[in-house]
């Protein structure tokens, strides 16, 4: 699985010194985790009508082995007759935002051109796509509906404030999607809801942060991102795991042992 260590994100300019950043999943492997959570995005095509302008259109799809996106499409949409003209497109996609701040949510566009699937391709692609949207089977065998797959050009993340970047499309499909991605919704809720002081502690040993109030915003096999409000100000801060977690239980248990060994290091200050 890629680590953020085994390439350099392309960020955002910046007139700003680069600044040490502990390890954490790399920009592509947060593409391709948002990519594989989320199953409807935003379609944009070059408008055949209006030339050079484009053209939103709300469109569920699914991903391939490489983690292309596979749309279904019928022949009489606009899209569709848009890519026959011009294939080229792109998809954007976001997580919801679970506090409320849109802006402060994971997004990603993926800029790509879109190849129309027939025979072996077509099969290859089908019983994924209806799995992640079972309601298809009404309308899949219509003679008029087609599967397209979006070849990826270059993709852009987004991860909220001052987390953005380029993803060069070889090391996204390289990439694996973070294997929390399921069980994060819920071990955020927890920690929202009954371990708030644990947070805030962990704040203070691992980070030096002082907080009245603490949310965790994102977790992950590396590690957690805080919310923390403080005298200065609201912060973000990454807090790394001593070690890669693969799954909830294994999530929990670090998570005790981190708030055990920040007990045990205010009772020996």
């Amino acid at each position: 699985m890629p680590s953020a260590h085994d390439s350099a994100p392309r960020q955002h300019a910046s007139s700003e010194p680069a600044r040490p950043q502990p390890p954490e999943p790399s920009y592509a492997e947060r593409s391709r985790t948002l990519l594989s959570l989320v199953s409807v995005g935003m379609l944009s095509t070059v408008s055949r009508k209006h030339t050079g302008f484009p053209f939103g259109s709300l469109m569920p799809f699914a991903l391939d082995v490489k983690g292309r996106p596979v749309i279904l499409i019928s022949s009489m949409a606009m899209h569709t007759q848009n890519l026959h003209d011009d294939p080229r497109c792109s998809l954007f996609v976001t997580q919801p935002a679970e506090d409320g701040d849109p802006l402060g949510a994971a997004r990603a566009t993926l800029l790509g051109r879109a190849a129309m699937l027939t025979g072996e391709q077509r099969a290859a692609v089908r019983e994924d796509y209806l799995t992640r949207h079972p309601n298809s089977r009404h309308w899949v065998e219509f003679a008029d509906f087609r599967f397209f797959r979006l070849e990826p050009v270059d993709l852009y993340y987004v991860g909220g404030f001052g987390v953005m970047g380029w993803v060069d499309p070889a090391e996204y499909e390289r990439a694996s999607a973070d294997p929390l991605m399921q069980s994060a919704p819920a071990i955020l809720a927890h920690m929202n809801s009954d371990h708030v002081d644990s947070m805030l502690r962990l704040a203070r040993a691992c980070a030096g942060i002082e907080a009245s109030e603490a949310a965790m915003t994102s977790v992950d096999r590396l590690g957690f991102t805080l919310r923390l409000k403080t005298p200065e100000g609201i912060k973000g801060q990454r807090i790394n795991f001593p070690r890669e977690v693969a799954d909830t239980q294994q999530t929990r248990q670090m998570l005790v042992e981190m708030v055990q060994q920040a007990n045990r290091s205010e009772l020996r200050s």
